[in-house]
């Protein structure tokens, strides 16, 4: 690779800043690892409401490209496709979703209605328009529309059809900032997927487990599991890559459906697919990660490890798929 100049785009930090946002930092420090490895001379600066700031400091480095990591601004998700619009305005390539797609993926209803659209499996949603009819032995739950990392999301957010819960939370209902899912109660699979230059490639599909989980104690990913170190959730939520022989049907089909979404969605660089699988084996996507986690803990480095894909390399890949560099290969 020719001796390049980037620029590390990531949030400015809040005053408070939990584990959730500060995690960012993690991130900027693997890529700048990874360049130091690739040859690539970089800079790092932090994305803020003070566009005209950031503009200005961007076109001071005179970047080859952006690394984009920005995950949110004033940690607020709504507001995360600000980093990739002021970045097209300036006509700066950076890796990772473009503009058209981080906004679509980053609402997640935006996104179920692009998946109904495009033949990708997801479950039933209500967001506020014509008669919300739970049916009867199904559990729903209450999800905020566009923040990311499990931010405000935990087990008080699923109800079952009868509760009153739900009812209350279907009359509340902002459909700005939530809507209603059903709660696919099985398996969890979070499934991540890298560009090459022979098309994108599926990760091992990784699965996450709850043990002891008892009863009607709903299993989900939510902000406890991944953030608060001495919580139940967090203790006993784990990821595994090991898969029984009588998974090779299941697995086949979630690898379709990555391939199909990164179709669909126009995906470039990496990605991660989270899916849940129901009694009956069949796969629903629940969201479209673009530009995921890459902090050693998160599941698309833990992927690649397990794949044996050095992370210099996958790093490469993702600068190689930027659509300004694939035009010139």
């Amino acid at each position: 690779m020719d001796k390049l100049k980037a620029v590390i785009l990531y949030n400015e930090l809040s005053e408070n800043a939990g584990p959730d946002e500060a995690d960012v930092l993690e991130q900027v420090n693997i890529v700048a690892e990874n360049f130091e490895k690739l040859g690539i001379s970089y800079t790092k600066q932090t994305f803020s409401l003070n566009l005209r700031k950031v503009e200005e400091e961007l076109l001071k480095a005179k970047p080859d490209f952006v690394f984009n990591l920005v995950e949110g601004v004033d940690n607020k998700g709504d507001l995360i496709f600000l980093a990739p619009a002021l970045l097209n305005s300036l006509k700066i390539p950076f890796t990772g979703g473009t503009l058209e797609t981080i906004f679509i993926t980053s609402s997640k209803t935006l996104a179920k209605e692009r998946m109904r659209n495009g033949g990708v499996p997801t479950a039933y949603w209500y967001h506020g328009e014509g008669e919300f009819k739970p049916e009867n032995g199904k559990r729903y739950i209450v999800k905020p529309i566009w923040e990311d990392g499990s931010l405000g999301l935990d087990e008080h957010c699923v109800f079952w059809w009868n509760e009153e819960g739900l009812a209350k939370a279907v009359k509340e209902l902002n459909p700005a900032t939530h809507f209603i899912e059903e709660f696919i109660d099985g398996r969890e699979f979070n499934i991540s997927i890298l560009a090459g230059k022979n098309g994108p490639t599926v990760l091992p599909h990784a699965e996450i487990l709850f043990d002891g989980y008892e009863g009607d104690k709903p299993k989900i990913m939510g902000y406890a599991s991944k953030w608060i170190e001495d919580s139940f959730e967090y203790n006993n939520t784990r990821r595994t890559f090991e898969m029984s022989q009588e998974d090779e049907i299941l697995l086949k089909k979630l690898t379709e459906i990555n391939h199909r979404c990164w179709d669909v969605f126009r995906l470039n660089g990496y990605a991660r697919v989270d899916y849940r699988v129901d009694k009956h084996g069949n796969p629903w996507v629940l969201e479209i990660n673009v530009n995921p986690c890459i902090s050693h803990s998160g599941g698309f480095y833990a992927a690649c490890e397990r794949a044996g894909i050095p992370f210099n390399n996958a790093i490469e890949r993702i600068i190689n798929d930027i659509p300004s560099n694939k035009r010139k290969q």
